[in-house]
């Protein structure tokens, strides 16, 4: 598909390796014999190398190619608790940190830190959390960031056009609620957050060659309606345009508005972003998870992520229904983030 022929010349430019956590799964294994064999990086499995040979035996997959990385064996195992004691900085012991490396999700995820592969990718059978938590505690979010963030881009043909939207939050933060000091004053707003969302989400747009027009939405279109998220959701307009002065973002918006040029006529004729919006910031995770769905089981687009933002390197999520395909091109994204 086009949205993937440029991340993949770029890879095939500047070789880069992915580490898979779940290194004997039948989805894994298929993913990591069609990347090997189409040249496109280098992979690391986690595993126990008998099972994961056996594994591969048992599905015909070949990957021999692979690297097989065994938290139980790992020759520098002692250098990587170090790494990750430090890094925790008092909040884990080295015992408690011994032993989270045991696990694949915390073992591969300092691959990553350590350098010795440039992206991760989890999920098969672990859970978001799972994932989430290590890329917290051990890689952490860039500066000036306060949150991590996920989006989806979707994609379809229709009439011989492409088309590519974003959307986001659709797998993270369950909703959005003032961060308070002990003294009870606010040191992150709502709006803030959802704000840096939209921004995210709006380089993730970007990254696939989407010129972002984010929508930020709602029930209410310029406060038509009261109530549950709307000002939330107004607010977190003007502190997107805050972040970053040049970001194409408004609302809020219903979403009739963000994607029709003859409601956005009637309701807000003057945006410009009603009526052809790309990029689509859900205010509850609940509307966001729902909505990408929609658009790929009833609006037939293929929906590639969660493709976490706001990480200083790239780890991804797979949902735990994913299939090999989708851990196929979602290993072409996040290498390609490196």
């Amino acid at each position: 598909m086009g949205m993937f022929d440029k991340l993949i010349a770029n890879l095939r430019a500047s070789r880069k390796t992915i580490v898979f956590t779940e290194g004997t799964d039948p989805r894994i294994q298929s993913a990591a014999a069609r990347l090997l064999k189409d040249d496109l990086m280098d992979v690391i499995l986690c595993g126990d190398p008998a099972e994961v040979k056996a594994a591969a035996e048992k599905g015909g997959f070949d990957v021999g190619k692979a690297c097989v990385m065994d938290p139980a064996t790992y020759p520098e195992m002692d250098a990587m608790v170090a790494e990750m004691v430090a890094l925790r900085k008092g909040k884990m012991t080295e015992e408690e940190c011994r032993e989270a490396l045991k696990k694949s999700n915390y073992f591969g995820t300092m691959l990553v830190k350590m350098g010795k592969a440039d992206a991760l990718l989890g999920g098969a059978t672990y859970s978001t959390a799972d994932t989430v938590r290590p890329a917290l505690q051990i890689i952490k979010t860039r500066k000036g960031s306060n949150l991590v963030s996920s989006s989806f881009v979707l994609y379809r043909e229709k009439d011989g056009q492409e088309e590519r939207i974003v959307m986001g939050d659709c797998a993270i933060n369950i909703d959005y609620k003032d961060r308070l000091d002990k003294d009870g004053n606010v040191v992150l707003s709502a709006a803030r957050q959802l704000a840096e969302v939209a921004v995210e989400s709006a380089r993730t747009a970007d990254f696939f060659g989407i010129d972002p027009k984010v929508a930020i939405l709602s029930f209410s279109t310029y406060g038509s309606g009261k109530g549950g998220t709307v000002k939330l959701s107004h607010d977190a307009v003007q502190e997107a345009r805050a972040i970053d002065p040049n970001l194409v973002v408004d609302g809020e918006f219903q979403f009739d508005a963000a994607v029709s040029a003859e409601v956005a006529k009637t309701k807000c004729p003057d945006s410009k972003v009603a009526g052809q919006a790309n990029t689509f910031i859900f205010p509850l995770l609940e509307a966001g998870n729902i909505g990408y769905k929609i658009a790929q089981r009833l609006g037939g687009f293929a929906a590639y992520g969660p493709i976490l933002q706001g990480l200083n390197a790239p780890i991804n999520d797979l949902s735990r229904g994913c299939n090999a395909d989708e851990v196929y091109y979602m290993a072409i994204i996040t290498a390609g983030m490196a």
